[in-house]
């Protein structure tokens, strides 16, 4: 599993939209200037995973973030079913029973699972009020990922601070790492918490980056990516 060559192939554009006619007028304002999309769980009643066919149909790829989590059977049939519409990526909780059903009900399909670790809009506070173990952040988030990975999960989500340490991780070799929580100098961090430019992200191991709003909600898209693009 090789990382992209080209910064291009990198950027991955979050298509928060409200349905999937609004996605594909963003879409087609992008062009060429993006190839790589992700539909998430808040576009699923929004004509989602209609949306996901039409991008396959024009050359995109996707990645489905819809963040499973549920018993092992439920879960393997969830994937099974979703496996059937050539997805690029699809996301499943990080935890390893969660990560061993996923990937057996990919089965032969090319679709890559990845492993979310702990959200970039949380902070050490919110992983306390849900109870989660005690520990440092990154500490936390390298112990999923590894875990994740060891189950079986073909890369991991994170954000862009954890990934210098999880790239370092034996089980990370030859593995994807994509970070959400990425913005471009000066723009607003908005509800994410544990943030990073789209050029630190890349060169703290990431794969691949996760951008928003900093380009649907540009006056020019386009440009917004471009720039983006040119930055890594």
């Amino acid at each position: 599993m090789t990382s992209p060559t080209l910064p291009r192939d990198r950027l991955i554009v979050a298509l928060d939209q409200t349905d999937a006619l609004t996605a594909l007028t963003l879409v087609e304002k992008l062009g060429d200037t993006v190839g790589f999309y992700k539909i998430g769980l808040g576009m699923l009643t929004g004509g989602g995973l209609a949306l996901a066919n039409e991008l396959k149909e024009r050359g995109k790829r996707v990645f489905l973030d819809m963040k499973l989590f549920d018993i092992g059977a439920t879960v393997e049939n969830a994937v099974r079913g979703l496996a059937q519409f050539d997805l690029d990526f699809l996301t499943v909780h990080g935890d390893p029973h969660v990560v061993r059903a996923a990937v057996k009900g990919r089965g032969t399909a090319a679709t890559r699972i990845l492993a979310v670790t702990i959200l970039t809009s949380l902070d050490r506070g919110d992983l306390d009020a849900a109870m989660i173990e005690a520990g440092e952040m990154q500490a936390v988030t390298v112990e999923r990922a590894r875990r994740a990975l060891a189950a079986g999960a073909d890369g991991v989500i994170c954000s862009p601070h954890e990934a210098a340490a999880i790239r370092a991780l034996p089980e990370a070799t030859g593995k994807l790492i994509v970070t959400p929580g990425v913005r471009p100098a000066g723009t607003s961090a908005d509800d994410q918490k544990r943030i990073a430019t789209p050029a630190e992200a890349i060169a703290g191991g990431a794969d691949h980056i996760v951008v928003g709003r900093p380009v649907w909600a540009a006056e020019n898209p386009a440009a917004a990516a471009e720039a983006i693009v040119a930055s890594l």
